[in-house]
């Protein structure tokens, strides 16, 4: 299979699939690119799909990502699939953990890309984004609460203001950081 477009629509849900086509990307660099190209080309119907195979990617290897950190903080910040925001709010908390976690062999983001991020992940906390992409947003604003100590305050507000009103998985990630925020 030479075509991203063709391996990314015949990707589905299941984690054999992910697999193997996140196995086929890191097998051809030729094509890693295109592939980030892919993830947010939003007019494709299919566009999540690549989403997905970034996130097994970045599970696997975050360093992987290093050439393409200024597509991802430029871009990620304009979808709206929810298909495509879950998978890529888990790629951006990697990328925001290594970057706290190794400053020598991990990520190292710029003050641009981090302001970036900063706006990404308030943006899916204050707006009707699902659980899981608003999950790690939370835990994304945390860390980088941790530099920047405006963070920390607004983020208790939000969780503060949206606890009773959230799911069970929600107010169970925000109870863990509010208790850590104090």
């Amino acid at each position: 299979m030479e075509n991203i477009s063709t391996l990314i629509n015949l990707t589905n849900g299941s984690k054999s699939s992910r697999d193997a086509a996140a196995d086929f990307i890191l097998s051809r660099p030729d094509l890693h690119l295109e592939f980030i190209h892919s993830c947010y080309e939003i007019n494709n119907p299919d566009h999540h799909k690549a989403c997905w195979i970034l996130e097994i990617i970045a599970i696997r290897n975050v360093n992987w990502l290093k050439e393409f950190l200024e597509i991802i903080c430029t871009n990620t910040q304009k979808l709206s699939n929810e298909s495509a925001i879950r998978p890529l709010s888990k790629v951006l908390f990697l990328l925001i953990e290594s970057h706290y976690k190794s400053k020598k062999n991990g990520i190292q983001l710029t003050q641009n890309q981090l302001q970036q991020l900063i706006e990404t992940n308030f943006d899916w906390m204050i707006t009707e984004t699902k659980v899981a992409a608003k999950a790690h947003a939370m835990r994304s604003l945390f860390l980088l609460g941790k530099e920047f100590d405006w963070i920390h305050p607004e983020l208790k507000i939000i969780l503060s203001k949206d606890y009773s009103k959230q799911s069970t998985a929600y107010k169970a990630v925000a109870r863990q950081l509010l208790k850590k925020i104090k």
